[in-house]
């Protein structure tokens, strides 16, 4: 008999339906049990992009100097910025491609291939020796970096309602390690023959001093290939006989954004990532100015232990706060909770600095002991909350997984909420800088401007994560 998109209906149906937020999934809904190799394989393929895309960070620079592209050494930070650009607009152009793709060919195939080409271009641009080539390859990698959303949506076809709430924050944990080893491996294994020149000034790295790092990571890249073949096995679902003819073909661009939930998704997201990533680098920038400017005038090794301690407090959130959340409280309405600190987060801010400068002791010009410890306490104070901020990236998956259009796109449906994460990320580092340093320079709202438009904008983005819980309300009373 004909069905809706939804529900089918027939004689045998009881009348009242259970609410579909409470009710036990069905045996036929369920997916296969969840295979911790699997997991692992998923765990560690989310490595490889932040990996890729982090580890020519720490000696970008020293190559561009080394291309004698310019004589003027404060021009050598717009060459690398060409190249460390290149890979994000190219992965932004290929993500929903790739995620379209895997639900026509199958999410293994596009994984296996795209870590692949990931491998070959790293290794090319670890034996660039022109601008353009760096640039070609770099694109590349980005290209096929694209594939990034079908890893998740993979997570979402072997998890089921009993164990995503643990699944999901933990594998969260991974993008934040990539993002650490990367700059590891490039920081110490580039221009290896310089610092070990005994062991290796005759070896192909004196010919190309950014060749290790390069290898080692296409190393990882290759294991995470292998890997995938050999125990990953394939999630798109070819065989839906409960499902009409429509249901089992893939919904265009255009209809997914048309669906109420992926619109008010891909909204929510869009502000969330131009939030998160606007804080992290007016945080940066805050802690670095002096005081007397409005900032923290930390010194870098302060800033790169406050970073650190926040990257542990994230991770100590995934794996503790964050199912106790899942379980307890409706997902729509965690997400919209957890977007909704960014607004306070940048008005506590300039609190700090403004602390800092009654605390300022006037002869020596800088902070006694016990005003350092008031102050680094509100710092910890602040980060703490920002980290709430973050956790709704493990939210929207699920989100998506539960609202998807169609059990025949869930890879476009995740490819196009990324898309819009990497659109905000994207713009978001130079219009906040900007806005940090108009600020500043003019004394806009006493040097606080940037707190206050930031704030605002994080305002604007509590109405969209609201749309996405009275969207979700109004689909469960339907149901």
């Amino acid at each position: 008999m004909p069905c809706s998109s939804a529900i089918c209906y027939d004689e045998t149906q009881p009348l009242l339906q259970q609410n579909e937020e409470n009710s036990p999934p069905s045996p036929a809904s369920q997916p296969p049990g969840l295979r911790l190799s699997q997991l692992a394989v998923l765990c560690f393929l989310r490595i490889l992009d932040p990996l890729n895309f982090t580890q020519i960070f720490p000696y970008i620079n020293e190559f561009v100097l080394g291309l004698h592209l310019t004589e003027d050494s404060s021009q050598v930070g717009f060459y690398s910025g060409m190249i460390e650009s290149v890979f994000a607009l190219a992965q932004l152009i290929a993500i929903y491609p790739w995620s379209s793709l895997s639900d026509t060919v199958g999410r293994r195939k596009v994984i296996i291939f795209g870590v692949f080409g990931l491998s070959i271009s790293t290794i090319l641009f670890g034996v660039s020796q022109t601008f353009w080539t760096a640039m070609i390859s770099r694109g590349i990698a980005g290209l096929f970096s694209g594939n990034v959303p079908v890893v998740p949506t993979v997570l979402c076809e072997i998890t089921s309602p009993e164990n995503e709430s643990f699944v999901f924050p933990f594998f969260g944990i991974f993008w934040p390690i990539g993002m650490v080893l990367g700059p590891l491996i490039g920081g110490s294994l580039s221009n290896i023959a310089l610092k070990y020149p005994t062991l290796f000034h005759r070896s192909v790295f004196a010919a190309y001093p950014y060749l290790l790092p390069c290898l080692v990571v296409a190393a990882f890249n290759l294991i995470g290939m292998v890997s995938a073949h050999i125990l990953l096995n394939e999630t798109r679902k070819t065989d839906m006989p409960t499902l009409d003819l429509a249901d089992t073909k893939p919904l265009s661009t255009q209809e997914l954004f048309a669906d109420p939930m992926m619109k008010c998704l891909c909204s929510s997201a869009s502000f969330l990532s131009f939030v998160t990533t606007a804080f992290d680098v007016v945080f940066v920038l805050f802690c670095y100015t002096t005081i007397e400017k409005g900032g923290l005038g930390l010194e870098n090794n302060q800033i790169g232990y406050a970073l650190a301690i926040s990257g542990m407090v994230s991770g100590c959130f995934q794996l503790f706060l964050m199912p106790k959340l899942l379980r307890a409280v409706d997902h729509a309405k965690c997400y919209h909770l957890c977007v909704a600190v960014w607004p306070a987060v940048f008005l506590m801010l300039p609190v700090l600095n403004v602390f800092a400068r009654y605390a300022i002791d006037v002869e020596s010009g800088s902070l006694g002991p016990r005003a350092r410890v008031k102050l680094w306490t509100g710092i910890a104070v602040v980060l703490f909350i920002a980290k709430v901020g973050f956790l709704p990236y493990t939210i929207n998956t699920l989100l998506v997984k539960r609202y998807n259009p169609s059990p025949s796109s869930l890879g476009a449906s995740n490819g196009l909420l990324q898309f819009f994460i990497c659109l905000s990320r994207s713009f978001s580092p130079f219009v906040s800088s900007v806005i940090f340093t108009i600020s500043a320079e003019t004394n806009l709202f006493m040097g606080y401007g940037w707190a206050l438009l930031l704030s605002a904008a994080s305002f604007w983005g509590t109405y969209f994560s609201g749309r996405v819980v009275n969207e979700s309300k109004r689909r469960r009373e339907l149901s």
